[in-house]
This record gives C-alpha cells, structure tokens and sequence, in this order.
C-alpha cells in the first residue's frame, strides 16, 4: 500500500444547502496566503458589477479573485448566462494552465454545473470539469464550493463538508446582511 501524497494537492469541496460554503474556502485563502502560498479565487455566479466584501479584503491581502458571474441565474437571460459562463469556464482553464498558484477557488462552481433551468452542459461540460479537475498541475490544491455538487464532485474530492442549515435568520425575515453575506 503507497503512502498518501499530500504534495500532490487536495481537493475540497463546501456544498449543502446552509451557509458558510464561501466563508469558508476565504478562509482557507486566508490562511494559505499566510503560509506564503499564492491563491486564486475565480468566482462562477458573482458580477464585478456588485461589491463583496471578499473583493475588497482580498486586494487588500494581495490575493487574485475574480468575479467571472453575472449574479443569481433570474437577473439575465439564459443566453447572457451560458455566455459568462463559457468565458468563466475558459479564464479558468487558463488561469490554471499557467501553474503559478498553489490553491485555487472555484466559489460557485458546484451551483453553475447543477444549473436547471437552462442548458450549461455544453459551455460547462462536467466531465470536462472534472478530468481537468484531476489533471490539474501538481502541488496545486482546489478548493470548490457551492450547493448541489455533483457525485462526480463529491467523488474526486479529498475532503467534503456539507453545511446543513439548523437555524437562518432569513426566517425571521431578515435579508443578506452586508459584512455577513457579501
């Protein structure tokens, strides 16, 4: 039996249906930034049109992310969205290709991929996804959030926490809170 090879790069993925996918995967960027580790974070769903408290903090830390989205799937047409996401798609094979990061967030991928109401299969081809996924430099690890991952997902990933909601106050009516949500 070989030993386990944690050189070769980790996969974890933050996927349920509570809160906390993104919050943490910033901090694993966080913390990995900290240990000298160049990160970046490329980010499905969210527009640059919008300001997230990520965005701001991340510049200031020197981390490279990238709002590749055009915000929640009801705000633009499906053409718009299956536009953005193939450009998403391709940025990040790019990014990625170029090997000069050691942890790489795709915040939002597992949403873009389980996309129901319209097609994304093709400008976002989940086998793609994860051969690519599998085939990523070494040494690279890849953090992946969002809900609904796929068991494809959940299979080639190292480490999967699924954030179960017990209790929201968006059931006591209350929003998104700035500083909390974005």
């Amino acid at each position: 039996m070989s030993k386990p090879d944690k050189q070769r790069g980790l996969v974890l993925v933050y996927t349920g249906d509570g809160k906390g996918k993104t919050t943490a995967a910033l901090g694993v960027g966080v913390r990995a930034t900290g240990r000298g580790k160049k990160v970046l974070m490329l980010q499905f769903i969210k527009s640059p049109e919008r300001t997230y408290g990520e965005k701001i903090i991340f510049d200031k830390l020197g981390i490279e992310i990238h709002q590749l989205g055009i915000g929640f799937t009801w705000t633009k047409t499906p053409e718009e969205h299956r536009a953005a996401l193939q450009e998403a798609w391709h940025f990040t094979k790019q990014k990625v290709a170029e090997g000069n990061y050691d942890v790489v967030i795709l915040d939002e991928l597992n949403n873009a991929l389980a996309i129901q109401t319209f097609p994304v299969e093709d400008v976002l081809p989940l086998h793609e996804v994860i051969t690519w996924i599998k085939e990523r430099p070494y040494g690279m690890h890849m953090v992946i959030t969002g809900r609904n991952a796929k068991p494809e997902m959940l299979d080639i990933a190292d480490l999967v926490t699924e954030m179960k909601p017990v209790k929201h106050y968006y059931e006591e009516g209350i929003p998104a809170v700035l500083g909390i949500e974005f």
